[in-house]
């Protein structure tokens, strides 16, 4: 599976679509990797989440926004997620 183009979130895959869709470094600068909210202040706002929480997590989000069935949101979010640099190797346990 290709990857969109992006900017995107590298932890949970939300575009990041407008200035205020950025988390923020340390010094309150935009991070260029992560939304603003998974990421805020230099930290992960959930920095003991599983990839298969984020899964279970952004698929509700995708059901709810997109109106596409659970089954089909868990299916792209598990192909496409671990592709993601917070999730690159990681096991989805």
């Amino acid at each position: 599976m290709q990857m969109p183009p992006g900017p995107f979130c590298q932890s949970c895959a939300m575009p990041m679509d407008a200035p205020d869709k950025f988390g923020t470094n340390v010094d309150n600068t935009p991070s260029d990797q992560y939304c603003v909210y998974c990421y805020q202040n230099g930290s992960f706002t959930q920095p003991d989440i599983s990839l298969a929480e984020m899964i279970e997590f952004c698929a509700a989000i995708m059901v709810e926004k997109m109106g596409m069935s659970r089954e089909e949101a868990k299916a792209q979010l598990s192909q496409f997620m671990p592709m993601l640099a917070k999730w690159r190797g990681k096991a989805q346990g």
